[in-house]
């Protein structure tokens, strides 16, 4: 065994100073469970000056990378910027230089993981990513080796703690999405441009990383269907507990036939699913298996202590495989290319809400243009007529594919007593 192994950090903001504090403050307890000192022997990050709420070496900072990349020392990369570039030639080079790589880097992953986890499995080095998804929720290890037996089927979760947080405020204190959003980004729980959050591209990476492993397949991020929260709002959040569902942003993969079916949009679920339980910052990951069934992995989903953690945990997996010479056994799993499928062939359940005119027959008008269109009505339910003369109605559909709704709602909203369609969401059972 080494007597020592070292750690290079690269990008030193709260995930960076979350898994320095870990390392510092819980060495000894590491160093019995690896059976060696990990010593973080350098950092590297652009500003050396800004405030941090981690104690730390001052001598151990630099602004160039390449000094850790380079350093015949430094036995494991953590690389922490975010973003494609630089970070994939960091890592690249880390690979090509003989170190071993951590990384907390969701939308490299998703978006060119599979070369670098090549690059890794042909040098017979380890490069873990388990921060990358679900922040201190174990799920990239359980897919690839607890479950590994298993047939995973769907993977479905709540991995984004601001939309969660969001969705959360307005079921609960019955307010808008940009009231709401305002008080997030105060908390510090959104950033002063939320798009990637509220937009779905942080969970879209997500369930593109987690379709991968679980399917064994490589996944193109830009095929996946991606809507975020904006348009959903407090009436049709409260309408949804009405009919015994709650509304949340998830990150849905399923795969059949040989197809994958890969998502992230608005949903309601029902009140009885697991999922709903998951509420504020936290995440939620409900995965289907055969034989396993049905488990599901919940926490902290985001920050210092959560993420760090799980770097934390690769960096000592990781040591006990370069102390057993046993690095590079668990690599690339995304052996096939399967197709994925575009949203109008998803079948699902649908909420529709519209404003119409109250008076006999319109009810029936419109549910004949469902009809026409084979689309079977589940629920309705009209709400008390306005002074205007003017009504809201409900719909819940059975399973119907997308262009059949999209062509009903497009004949619907053409008819004299439909003033506006509000609102079009999935719903999962």
């Amino acid at each position: 065994m080494k007597p020592v192994i070292n750690v290079g950090i690269v990008g030193f903001g709260v995930v960076g100073g979350g898994a320095y504090k870990i390392l510092t403050q819980n060495a000894r307890l590491i160093e019995m469970k690896v059976g060696s000192k990990i010593c973080v022997k350098r950092i590297a990050d652009i500003d050396l000056e800004r405030p941090r709420a981690v104690d730390y070496d001052r001598s151990l900072m630099t602004t160039n990378a390449e000094e850790l990349i380079s350093d015949p020392d430094i036995d494991i990369i953590v690389e922490l910027i975010g973003g494609v570039q630089p970070p994939f030639d960091y890592i690249m080079k880390s690979l090509r230089n003989g170190k071993h790589v951590v990384t907390a880097n969701k939308e490299l992953m998703a978006k060119q993981g599979h070369e670098l986890l090549m690059e890794a499995a042909d040098r017979k080095l380890d490069l873990y990513f388990e921060a990358s998804v679900g922040g201190g929720i174990p799920i990239i290890r359980p897919l690839k080796v607890c479950l590994a037996g298993d047939a995973i089927r769907e993977i479905k979760g709540i991995v984004n703690g601001t939309t969660n947080y969001i969705l959360t405020r307005m079921s609960e204190e019955n307010r808008s999405f940009e009231e709401v959003l305002k008080d997030a980004q105060a908390l510090g729980y959104a950033e002063a441009n939320p798009t990637n959050d509220v937009d779905g591209h942080d969970a879209a990476y997500k369930i593109s990383i987690l379709a991968s492993i679980g399917f064994n397949s490589r996944v193109d991020v830009s095929k996946v269907y991606r809507e975020g929260i904006r348009n959903v709002t407090k009436e049709d959040i409260a309408y949804a507990n009405e009919l015994g569902y709650a509304l949340k942003l998830l990150a849905i993969a399923k795969e059949r036939d040989g197809k994958m079916e890969i998502r992230v949009h608005p949903a309601m679920i029902p009140h009885s699913h697991p999922l709903v339980s998951v509420s504020d910052v936290y995440n939620g990951i409900y995965v289907t298996g055969e034989p396993v069934g049905n488990v599901m992995f919940y926490g902290r989903g985001a920050g210092a202590d959560a993420a760090g953690s799980a770097v934390v945990g690769d960096i000592m997996d990781i040591a006990r495989n370069i102390n057993h010479n046993c690095t590079g056994r668990v690599g690339c799993t995304c052996f096939e290319n399967k197709p994925q499928i575009d949203m109008d062939d998803v079948r699902t359940r649908h909420y529709i809400r519209m404003q119409t005119h109250d008076r006999p027959g319109v009810l029936a008008g419109i549910a004949s243009v469902f009809g026409m269109n084979q689309v079977s009505i589940r629920t309705v339910m009209q709400k008390d007529t306005r002074p205007d003369g003017s009504a809201e109605v409900i719909w819940i559909t059975h399973e119907a594919p997308e262009p059949s709704i999209k062509a009903s709602l497009d004949k619907i909203q053409t008819l004299k007593f439909v003033s506006a369609i509000s609102s079009w969401i999935r719903v999962e059972e």
